[in-house]
């Protein structure tokens, strides 16, 4: 059969994948380099912190005109940063590798659904708003102390416990997806968007936790409030709306040995992760402690779970490779996210666009300044929906920009997580939300529908946040 023009016009236009605009903003970036002209600041040590000596810009001369020679090296040089921005990525790459591993390890341990259905056993089905608010508090948790595609396997307990005290999946989803992408956003102890950026920073790791976490909690308990006042009211919240039911009746959930032990592992290690990385921030462990480390944690909990549980070697190996190659397009997003970045430094363009920047955010209120910039990383998050990856790109411009306009290094961090984060929960080139929504049987138009009012009112109060972050000092 013919492809016939009408043929054409009937087919659904599809949104492109995340890695294809990502492409295409690397093949945007190359041209900029050919566009903008190169330049540079002066750099100067400052407590031990390299930092942008204001007024100090000015152009780079340019070493000639146009050449096919010159043309097809550029051409080639495109190619040649993916693989670069692979390798420069290549700890964040893994750690994600490992953490899907590890996730999918415990789910077939059943480890997680045990000790949940055994909480709402205890705590009884009559208690319902109860169970939801200590629900999105520990799915906060999991996006808090370790990320948010690394607990897409996690998504489908969350249909159980919505199941089981009488509602459908999208109130579920709301409580793992929501707490998930809310406790990833606004993580004190962030490796991928914190850690990255304080290290790009300079600063001390999870150095201003304090003022993060206080957020975060708030912004938690919006969340389940949302949910109970609001979430389970809609017809779309009714049982026969979609729930996927126990595996078995929940007087039989009990927490067995082999349980009580990887929950323990998971637990303690969490806290060996935030411990020793607020340790290492403040200089007194006497070692560094980042990503390799939280990775090496991760790795020993994976295997406490497979011994519990009874794994033999050969299925631990199975299914930490299963579990990896669930993560594999996000963590191959952030590799390919560094890439940008290396155009653009050996464009050597990254300091003209902190001189355009600081000039637009000149006339910007210093006060407003903070939630003017999470605007435009929720931007510039559509494009490139990786938060280590967005951290690579953008923090070499910011940092430099907050020192010329007065803003602590400290609050646009806190911006940039702001802006990176929350946008994660509802822009369509996320592929670890699309995944969690596919996995809680609910489509994306249902979600922008529920959870789109939350995104308005969290939005508000980060502002808020951000506003008074610059009044304190933080």
């Amino acid at each position: 059969m013919t492809d016939t023009t009408q043929d054409r016009a009937t087919r659904k236009w599809q949104f492109p994948d995340p890695m294809v605009m990502i492409f295409y903003i690397l093949l945007l970036a190359s041209l900029l380099t050919l566009i903008v002209p190169a330049g540079s600041y002066e750099r100067e040590e400052v407590g031990g912190a390299t930092r942008v000596v204001p007024d100090s810009f000015a152009y780079t001369p340019s070493d000639g005109g146009f050449s096919i020679g010159g043309a097809v090296d550029f051409l080639f040089s495109i190619f040649v940063a993916i693989p670069r921005g692979l390798l420069d990525a290549a700890p964040y790459l893994f750690i994600v590798f490992i953490a899907g591993g590890l996730f999918h390890t415990m789910t077939k341990s059943q480890a997680m659904e045990h000790a949940i259905g055994t909480m709402v056993k205890h705590i009884g089905l009559e208690r319902r708003g109860l169970i939801i608010w200590l629900g999105t508090y520990l799915y906060g948790l999991f996006g808090i102390a370790v990320g948010f595609e690394n607990n897409i396997a996690l998504v489908p307990v969350a249909m159980i416990i919505s199941a089981t005290i009488g509602y459908g999946n999208v109130v579920g989803v709301c409580m793992a997806v929501g707490g998930i992408g809310i406790g990833f956003a606004l993580s004190p102890i962030n490796p991928y968007t914190v850690g990255v950026s304080q290290t790009i920073a300079d600063l001390p790791l999870f150095s201003g936790a304090i003022y993060r976490l206080i957020l975060c909690l708030a912004s938690l308990s919006l969340l389940a409030l949302y949910i109970t006042m609001y979430v389970v009211k809609l017809k779309d919240a009714a049982p026969e709306a979609g729930g996927a039911g126990l595996s078995k009746d929940i007087s039989e959930y009990h927490m067995r040995k082999s349980d009580k032990i990887i929950i323990g592992a998971f637990a303690l290690g969490i806290v060996v992760i935030a411990v020793c990385s607020y340790l290492s921030g403040t200089g007194t462990l006497g070692r560094p402690w980042y990503i390799n480390e939280i990775a090496a944690v991760f790795l020993i909990i994976s295997v406490v779970a497979a011994v519990a549980s009874g794994m033999s070697a050969n299925d631990y190996v199975a299914n930490m490779i299963e579990g990896a190659s669930k993560v594999t397009g996000g963590a191959l997003v952030i590799g390919l996210a560094a890439s940008i970045k290396i155009m653009l430094d050996d464009g050597g363009i990254i300091d003209t666009i902190i001189y355009g920047l600081n000039a637009t955010a000149q006339a910007v209120p210093l006060q407003l300044l903070a939630p003017v910039m999470s605007v435009i990383q929720g931007v510039i998050n559509f494009f490139v929906p990786s938060g280590s990856g967005q951290a690579l790109v953008t923090m070499p411009i910011l940092v430099p920009l907050a020192d010329l306009t007065g803003m602590s290094r400290q609050l646009m961090i806190m911006a940039f997580q702001v802006g990176d984060g929350l946008t994660n929960l509802i822009v369509p080139t996320s592929g670890g939300t699309l995944a969690m929504l596919a996995l809680g049987g609910v489509s994306y138009p249902l979600w922008m529908k529920v959870f789109m009012p939350f995104m308005v009112i969290v939005y508000l109060l980060c502002f808020a946040f951000l506003i008074a972050g610059h009044y304190i000092g933080y």
